[in-house]
């Protein structure tokens, strides 16, 4: 005679037999959902040049820079007159300027990079801030 079952093995076997039907269930949705995807997706090695031009997209913020090389970086100069005028002046100069511009450094900062007195940095920066002036007027003639 086979012994009666605890409440307890019944509860246990419904589980485990539930638990089974969701796995099974749940992996039957993950198959349709995959081939559902596989149906939808193409890899962009099989795209046409048109269909690949439309999903991507070229940035040229600095395409059409001039780039000069200042504290170990490079800043871009969108302005081509401006890039010249910057060309025609001498390079510790210029990058006072850049410095003051484009990293936002403070007199004191850039003289305590460049091992020189404030006063000297302001005195190359406001010259040089003329003569750029001068330069790109020149060249609007």
């Amino acid at each position: 005679m086979e012994e009666p079952r605890s409440h307890q093995d019944i509860v246990r076997e419904t589980f485990d037999s539930l638990c089974k039907k969701v796995l099974k269930y749940n992996a039957i949705d993950i198959q349709r959902q995959i081939s559902r995807q596989c149906g939808r997706e193409v890899m962009f090695s099989e795209l046409t040049e048109q269909d690949f031009a439309k999903l991507s997209m070229t940035d040229e913020y600095f395409k059409d820079a001039y780039v000069f090389f200042v504290l170990g970086e490079n800043v871009g100069v969108t302005d081509s007159d401006l890039a010249e005028a910057l060309n025609e002046i001498p390079a510790d100069r210029r990058d006072i300027v850049l410095m003051s511009y484009f990293f936002d450094m403070t007199d004191a900062e850039i003289a305590a990079r460049l091992k020189v007195a404030r006063r000297t940095v302001a005195h190359r920066r406001t010259s040089t801030l003329k003569k750029l002036k001068k330069l790109m007027e020149e060249s609007e003639d």
